[in-house]
């Protein structure tokens, strides 16, 4: 992947594979490669067929042998297997309606695949638990990762789509989530910006909250398009990590996308799919990245002054200082590249805002139903 300007899409960026029309075969061979790569394990796709298959052995096949019998007696024995006819014919829409979204998927990977070898990128099908240490890679259940197209210069960056899901049986719900995870050059303090322009009527729609003492209000026009947070005592690392040109490229570029900072990776949230077919999607995407990084090699200068070293204790010349190969440092040493636990991770808060204007719903309508 390219690094292009500010705001411009990349110059390798080819979005012909999403759009232009496939070869059936080739999808079928490229289906093929991409199951023997899974080494056999069976996808929820493979299930559906299987599924599928067994209801039209079982049930479909009996009950047109039925309708087939029935038209050689009579009419009047027509009429009364109509049910059976009607099951009959919606275990075959079903049955057409599963082929249908088998074929539309092996499409999907197949124009995907050769989208991403035609802007110098890989391809990856589905990862489960994929381990990221991002927000919302450490929820729920059932996690997994999809359609992954993987760019490896000038730094890593993985486009994917990702899924958990949390509750049970009928109060289960499947949260899906678009996201960019970009590899940085050294750990750095776990900072989040969430945005204000895709936040929900209630507030965030980040998966967590985060305590209020944790806000930092940045210079400028910052604080209209993101909320900032970072650890307590780490404001000027903040401060130094986000330079106005930083915050501009953030403004110009990610304004609708919610970013997390945590431990050497930058992620970039958003509620739509980020692996996607759409060619817009893909040039907004990459153009946001590509704007980016080309700021992130500053930031590979930052070190963790509470990693520092204890200064090293200097011994004076034949005070036996002849037995050691070189000679100890006076100077205290550059802070290795890390951060200190009290800066690894945000401090979580509760959403309390939502909590208390849900009740105070609930027990207005309960009212107005006892009432009336």
């Amino acid at each position: 992947m390219t690094t292009p300007a500010t705001g411009s899409q990349p110059s390798t960026f080819d979005a012909r594979p999403l759009t232009e029309p496939v070869d059936p075969r080739a999808v079928s061979a490229f289906a093929a490669e991409m199951k023997s790569r899974r080494s056999g394990s069976t996808t929820a796709l493979t299930v559906i067929a299987i599924v599928v298959a067994v209801i039209a052995v079982l049930i479909i096949v009996p009950m047109m042998f039925v309708f087939t019998v029935t038209i050689i007696i009579g009419y009047n024995s027509f009429i009364a297997v109509l049910p059976l006819l009607f099951i009959a014919f919606v275990g075959v829409a079903v049955g057409i309606v599963a082929w249908l979204s088998v074929r539309r998927r092996r499409v999907a990977d197949f124009r995907l695949d050769r989208f991403a070898a035609a802007n110098n990128m890989t391809y990856a099908g589905e990862v489960s638990d994929p381990p990221l240490p991002g927000m919302i890679f450490t929820l729920g259940r059932a996690r997994k990762a999809d359609q992954l197209v993987r760019g490896h210069s000038p730094r890593f960056v993985e486009f994917g789509n990702y899924q958990y899901t949390t509750g049970s049986g009928k109060n289960s719900t499947t949260h899906k989530w678009g996201y960019v995870a970009v590899k940085l050059d050294v750990p750095l303090p776990n900072i989040v910006l969430d945005a204000l322009g895709n936040n929900a009527i209630f507030g965030t729609n980040l998966p967590a909250s985060f305590q209020k003492e944790q806000h930092l209000s940045l210079e400028g026009d910052f604080d209209k398009y993101f909320t900032l947070y970072c650890p307590a005592g780490y404001e000027q690392d903040a401060l130094y990590l986000f330079t106005p040109d930083i915050m501009a490229r953030f403004i110009d570029n990610a304004a609708q996308l919610d970013v997390e900072i945590v431990d050497d990776w930058l992620f970039l949230y958003t509620k739509r799919q980020a692996s996607t077919l759409d060619p817009a999607t893909w040039a907004w995407l990459f153009g946001t990245v590509g704007a980016l990084i080309t700021k992130f090699d500053q930031w590979a200068r930052w070190r963790d002054e509470r990693l520092s070293h204890t200064p090293a204790v200097h011994i004076e010349p034949g005070s036996g200082s002849h037995a050691l190969p070189f000679a100890p440092p006076t100077a205290m040493l550059t802070p290795p590249p890390g951060v200190a636990p009290s800066g690894r991770r945000l401090k979580r808060g509760g959403r309390w805002l939502t909590v208390v204007f849900v009740a105070i719903f609930a027990a207005v309508w309960f009212v107005s139903r006892f009432l009336s």
